[in-house]
């Protein structure tokens, strides 16, 4: 045996690992790295995430320090991301109950990823109150009415 014969071959020989910009390879350098597991892609919990859900959990990484806590304000977040207090609230509630993040009402935590995704089950809206909460169309034409009612009101 030779001592070419003797290195680990590379399981799928079209792939070439080595960098496409050699002079750019990403590095710590004394500075905070933020790191997302390849389990979160492999396993099901990026295609488990909402797009506020996602993005919301990305800044929330890039934010962290080595213990996963971060300190971001509401408002700073909403800004940030660009997104309304109700997307913000319901990305955060949603990340929390998918127990990818803890709040304490200050400080956030990323935390290590749980044993696989939670999977929301798709539920049928089939009561008025249902509607009125979850269904877009039905919250813009209530809003809507609302403030129809209160011009004529004037």
């Amino acid at each position: 045996m030779t001592i070419a014969d003797s290195r680990p071959r590379d399981p799928r020989p079209g792939i070439h690992r080595a960098p496409i910009v050699p002079e750019r390879v990403r590095a710590i350098a004394g500075q905070s790295f933020a790191f997302v597991p390849h389990r979160f892609l492999r396993e099901g919990f990026l295609a488990s995430l909402h797009a506020d859900e996602l993005r919301l959990y990305v800044l929330l990484v890039l934010a962290a320090d080595r213990n996963g806590v971060s300190f971001y304000h509401y408002d700073s977040i909403c800004s940030l991301l660009e997104i309304p207090l109700e997307g913000y609230l319901r990305a955060r509630n949603a990340l929390i109950a998918k127990d990818l993040i803890a709040f304490d009402g200050t400080r956030f935590q990323v935390l290590s990823l749980p044993e696989r995704p939670h999977s929301e089950q798709a539920r049928s809206l089939t009561i008025d109150a249902q509607f009125a909460a979850d269904d877009p169309a039905t919250i813009r034409r209530i809003l809507r009415d609302s403030l129809t009612k209160r011009d004529d009101d004037r």
